[in-house]
């Protein structure tokens, strides 16, 4: 087996490297981006969340309301107070992948049926089935149980 023979001497470069204009930024994007916001915009305060213990207590004696996937207990409250919404997810949905996308899901739905909402605390229990339904049927079902509280506080 014969070596080949390498040259020594290396060739010279074809171009000068590239430097930035004297009056460019080196790095900087091209256009201005703004500042960044500070924290993320605030709710629209519609629909609030369910957070003392009182009435997690008083959601748990509530008569509980079966519509499919989806269950429904409330408390009814003063009326110039806005909705207060709690969401469960039982462990025997699935995984926590799984448990917050059922959670999103139902977020959602709630989202697109406030006009129905009244006054109080609800808290909106998740079946097994609320992972594999369409969000159509879900959103429905959701839709139904929130018209029939917004029927019996009449």
């Amino acid at each position: 087996m014969r070596e080949a023979p390498v040259p020594t001497q290396q060739p010279e470069a074809q171009e000068d490297a590239r430097f930035p204009h004297a009056d460019a930024h080196p790095r900087r994007a091209g256009r201005h981006q703004g500042p960044a916001p500070a924290r993320p915009r605030p709710a629209l305060g519609l629909i609030r969340s369910v957070r003392d213990r009182a009435t997690f207590d008083a959601l748990a004696r509530a008569r509980r309301r079966p519509g499919g996937a989806v269950t429904l207990r409330y408390v009814p409250g003063d009326p110039g107070d806005p909705p207060r919404v709690a969401i469960a997810t039982p462990r025997s949905i699935g995984n926590a992948v799984t448990r917050n996308r059922v959670r999103r899901r139902l977020r959602a739905a709630v989202r697109a049926h406030r006009a129905d909402l009244v006054g109080g605390a609800y808290l909106l229990g998740a079946g097994r089935d609320a992972a594999t339904v369409p969000f159509d049927e879900l959103s429905e079902a959701v839709g139904e149980l929130l018209r029939s509280v917004q029927e019996d506080a009449r």
